[in-house]
């Protein structure tokens, strides 16, 4: 029995470690849809139309949740973790420094251990896991500067950053009040449905320019179905159920690696310069997450 529990959580860091690398692609993508002339608020809006189309018959036919403060919870995931998370994120961006939102977003792990573990003591990391998220996040700023260390002061940019680190930690927070009581797949397509509706007043103000689809040719389809079919409804699923299976803030360190990824990709498909300020980053953050997860097992 204890050679399957420990099997099992194998599985569990391998899912989560796929769907990191999963969402650190997605830069790159992104990066080529904006390029061929969408804007982040209609890719949001393409990839989770796809997304709820694909779980929509697997889901079942249940509406709605057992009461309405329960459905309240789940707007507020598909606030949190899809409309709301994706704009503060992308406007981030551009209203502000690159440099200083990917630093900040870094910050999201940390955010989300704290608000987790003082809701939950359960999941609390303790002074060891501080330390190892610290040095985790040191190495993350490492790779995201990648040899270009430029803080510029942007205050709007800067709240949007961080806003978008609360969105998630809100997110990892809520979604913890409703595993258990109702499966993966309702939650994650609970999650698209109101992130839909949630970005519709937005939507209505900005229009969206449909015209692309039919003339965008394989390099926009391509993606979306990636963005769509992969990055969120393959990777939504898999993410609630790895924060179902070895807890929220246990799972929402992998994202330390998200930079990574990114880093990895853009120089891969897109030539961006890695330097040796990125790799010592890299090592710091996995000697910061392997630090981390020792310290969980002692406690």
């Amino acid at each position: 029995m204890e050679g399957n529990g420990r099997t099992s959580k194998i599985l569990v860091y391998i899912t989560a470690f796929v769907i990191i690398v999963i969402w650190g692609c997605t830069f790159v993508q992104t990066k080529l849809l904006i390029n061929a002339g969408l804007r982040p608020d209609e890719i949001f809006l393409f990839r989770f139309v796809l997304a709820y189309l694909l779980i929509l018959p697997l889901a079942g036919r249940r509406l709605f949740m057992d009461c309405w403060k329960d459905e309240a919870l789940a707007l507020s995931l598909g606030l949190s973790g899809g409309s709301l998370y994706f704009l503060t994120e992308n406007y981030a961006l551009a209203y502000g420094y690159c440099s200083n939102v990917a630093l900040i977003v870094c910050l999201t792990p940390l955010i989300t251990a704290i608000v987790v573990g003082f809701f939950y003591p359960g999941e609390r990391i303790g002074k060891g896991g501080m330390v190892g998220s610290l040095v985790a996040f040191v190495g993350m700023a490492m790779v995201v500067f990648n040899g270009n260390f430029i803080l510029k002061l942007s205050p709007l940019g800067d709240v949007l950053a961080f806003g978008a680190c609360l969105c998630w930690a809100l997110y990892s927070l809520v979604i913890k009040r409703l595993q258990g009581k109702y499966s993966n797949m309702l939650i994650t397509r609970k999650v698209f449905g109101y992130g839909l509706l949630t970005i519709v007043p937005w939507l209505w103000l900005r229009g969206v320019n449909c015209d692309i689809l039919l003339t965008g040719g394989v390099v926009v389809w391509g993606n979306l179905l990636f963005l769509g079919c992969v990055a969120s409804m393959f990777c939504f699923l898999g993410w609630n159920w790895c924060l179902e299976r070895i807890g929220t803030v246990r799972a929402t360190n992998f994202l330390y690696l998200n930079p990574v990824v990114a880093i990895t990709t853009s120089a891969l498909f897109l030539g961006e310069r890695v330097t040796w300020l990125a790799l010592v980053g890299a090592v710091l953050i996995l000697c910061g997450l392997i630090y981390i997860d020792k310290n969980r097992k002692k406690q």
